[in-house]
């Protein structure tokens, strides 16, 4: 089954995936990564997902802790915390590829209350081997995404019964607590969700304090423990992020893309953009070019 899925991920990724290595795909949430080079270093901010590896090697630094993943690995974030990654085999005659699914919060809070599990416990990131109910229901949905009848009627269908399996599988302690109802968890979930839709704007720290139901000193302690950041500089990395994306991807102009994330100076974004991705906008634009770099999705 796993060479079934394989050979489904394969070609979609090899037809969809665009200059960043991503496909994306009809089901919201769920995604493949192609990345045919070794890389460099990428810093990221996910959203709750699983990454399954499926062939190729990946390296993936939180803190102090790092992970190898290598084919049948899954790994799971289950917070909104900075990593550090990068691809560590890949090649033209076997590229690097990966199956993500986006966690649906709502969805995990459904089931869970469902069934009567109960509360979770873990820490942000963890990884196990790719359980087979999970891969069953993937190989399952991966044949149906060229046929856009199938999956309106049953691709919602097969996304619950993939969180059904996480949640009751190697990750489902680490899952279940992002459904646990108003944990701080999902308190801060809700701020997080406020930055992300708004990451250009000027930050305030009492909405995000009030979006989570929290008193200012509170929220800043719970979204340190849930983040490893503070709000503000949550924010900054999700901006130097993004304004990556739009070089990268898009094409922006260093100074185009540092405007449309909120900086109002180009030379205080190129000081923090070196300071995060260890080289200066102009260099990674450079080298990119070049194929000596690239966005490495989770």
């Amino acid at each position: 089954m796993v060479q079934t899925l394989f050979d489904l991920v394969r070609r979609y990724a090899d037809a969809h995936a665009d200059q960043s290595g991503v496909a994306q795909t009809p089901v919201p949430g769920l995604s493949m990564v192609r990345v045919l080079y070794p890389g460099a270093l990428q810093v990221a901010i996910n959203r709750p997902l699983v990454a399954t590896v499926l062939q190729g090697r990946k390296l993936v630094t939180m803190g102090a802790e790092t992970f190898d993943l290598g084919p049948g690995d899954a790994l799971l974030i289950s917070a909104d915390v900075p990593t550090v990654s990068q691809i560590s085999k890949a090649s033209v005659a076997a590229p690097y590829y990966a199956l993500i699914l986006e966690l649906d919060l709502a969805m995990i809070a459904d089931i869970a209350a469902a069934i009567g599990l109960p509360h979770g416990q873990g820490g942000p990131i963890s990884v196990e081997r790719f359980d087979p109910h999970v891969e069953d229901v993937a190989t399952r949905l991966m044949q149906f995404l060229n046929r856009s009848g199938a999956i309106s009627v049953l691709g919602d269908g097969l996304l619950r019964e993939m969180h059904y399996w996480m949640l009751s599988g190697s990750h489902g302690t680490a899952i279940r607590r992002l459904g646990t109802a108003d944990s701080h968890a999902q308190r801060i979930s809700r701020a997080v969700a406020l930055i992300r839709a708004q990451f250009a704007e000027t930050l305030r720290v009492n909405e995000l304090a009030e979006a989570a139901g929290m008193s200012i000193s509170s929220f800043h302690q719970h979204f340190r423990a849930a983040t490893t950041l503070s709000p503000l500089q949550f924010q900054k990395q999700l901006r130097l992020i993004e304004a990556r994306r739009r070089m990268m991807a898009e094409g922006a102009a260093i100074a185009d893309a540092a405007y449309a994330v909120g900086y109002e100076s180009v030379p205080q974004f190129t000081r923090e953009y070196s300071r995060l991705f260890n080289v200066s906008p102009g260099r990674d634009l450079r080298q990119t070019r070049v194929g000596t770099s690239g966005l490495q999705p989770a």
